[in-house]
């Protein structure tokens, strides 16, 4: 009889998807998400060792202009894009371009949150290996417009005119 590994029983980690992602030698951009914010991470694996590069926090987007009205929306589209950006922009600074996504033992749902953080850093400069349709589009982004005033704000996408 087989036994499961105790992180897996947890549905913490799925072993044949890291092993994978471990193979391609490249440093993964992790995302995750709470229940009030969005978590990226840049980490290099050495010899099965995980070495954290950066990690940013969509609850740092309140230092950089995000309406303390809208604290509650740090996990929505538009945060997860913007803290993509971000993180996309660090990974460059630390001279990292290429890199493997990853999204842990989270279901894949086109369009959502965490594909917003792959277009944010994809936007930024970095190259993630991806499918297009799987990014939700600008429009997507722009949907709610109170958010849509801080996204111009935050980025270089300008609203749209009413």
């Amino acid at each position: 009889m087989r036994t499961v590994r105790a992180r897996r029983l947890e549905n913490k980690t799925d072993y044949k998807a890291r092993f994978s992602l471990l193979k391609s030698e490249l440093p993964r951009f992790v995302v995750r998400k709470t229940n009030r914010y969005i978590i990226v991470q840049l980490v290099k694996s050495d010899i099965a060792q995980d070495r954290v590069i950066f990690t940013l926090n969509s609850k740092s987007l309140l230092k950089s202009g995000w309406s303390k009205e809208k604290v509650g929306s740090l996990k929505s589209l538009v945060a997860a894009y913007i803290i993509g950006i971000k993180a996309g922009e660090e990974a460059l600074k630390h001279k990292i371009h290429d890199a493997i996504f990853d999204i842990g033992m989270y279901r894949n749902i086109h369009k959502s949150r965490i594909y917003s953080v792959l277009k944010g850093a994809l936007d930024a400069g970095l190259k993630i290996k991806h499918s297009p349709e799987v990014l939700p589009s600008i429009e997507q982004l722009k949907k709610n417009s109170s958010l849509a005033e801080i996204l111009s704000k935050l980025t270089k996408i300008k609203p749209e005119a009413k």
